[in-house]
């Protein structure tokens, strides 16, 4: 048996999938990981991406921030792809529980995903710091500057940041959901950012399903191992 037999006979079989994806899920959309930085960037840009998109960064240069965080965050115009359109199909079918995202791009929800739990926040959200009056992406992608509220407070995006702690709901959501799947899809992730990655132990099923362009510290401990684009290989599971 082939290991694309073997993941369809796993994904048949199961009852309970939980998927995790990162920043490789979204890269088949024409989302670019943001930690991507070539030539161009340093151009552009005096600080590394990790700098700008810390919360002491966006206190203190919060008019340099939105210059990146609009040129590189907001990708507004991409569409879900393969992968977030069969995870999306699993969980219409009944066989998947929950998404557990480290991105902040919404597409899980735009292919059709109903419980996704976003460790990282959302671009799509975007709240005023004094009033908390909700703002939408495209308010903050069209305004100039540092975007502002009707009341005069500064408009800070949902995400995230460097420096700032994940939220408490969505975490126990996220892990509760690991720790009752029979079967966990990881994608598009190299299980080295934390806390997220270190999810993964919260795991007590069957079989841990790891799909990667490059190798992770998981591989070893994965019952599958796929070296491929994601959406290229989930685009030919069939959901019976």
């Amino acid at each position: 048996m082939s290991d694309y037999e073997e993941l369809q006979n796993v994904i048949d079989k199961s009852k309970r999938i939980v998927f995790f994806g990162g920043a490789g899920v979204s890269t088949e959309s024409g989302i670019p990981d943001f930690r991507s930085v070539d030539g161009l960037y340093n151009q552009k840009y005096d600080y590394p991406p990790e700098q700008i998109l810390s919360h002491s960064f966006f206190e203190k240069n919060t008019e340099e921030f939105y210059r990146f965080y609009r040129d590189k965050m907001l990708c507004l115009d991409k569409k879900p792809n393969k992968a977030h359109l069969k995870v999306a199909e699993l969980e219409k079918a009944g066989k998947l529980i929950a998404v557990v995202t480290q991105n902040i791009d919404g597409l899980h929800q735009a292919a059709g995903s109903k419980n996704v739990f976003e460790l990282h926040g959302s671009v799509l959200r975007n709240y005023c710091r004094k009033c908390g009056k909700f703002y939408s992406a495209e308010y903050i992608k069209n305004s100039c500057d540092v975007p502002k509220c009707e009341c005069g407070g500064v408009i800070k995006p949902d995400v995230v940041l460097y420096e700032e702690g994940l939220d408490d709901r969505t975490v126990n959501g996220a892990i509760s959901a690991i720790e009752s799947a029979d079967t966990l899809i990881i994608a598009g992730t190299s299980l080295t950012v934390y806390p997220a990655a270190g999810f993964v132990r919260f795991f007590r099923g069957e079989n841990i399903v790891l799909i990667n362009r490059d190798k992770t510290p998981f591989d070893s401990q994965a019952t599958l191992v796929f070296h491929v684009k994601v959406g290229k290989l989930l685009d030919k599971i069939k959901v019976n």
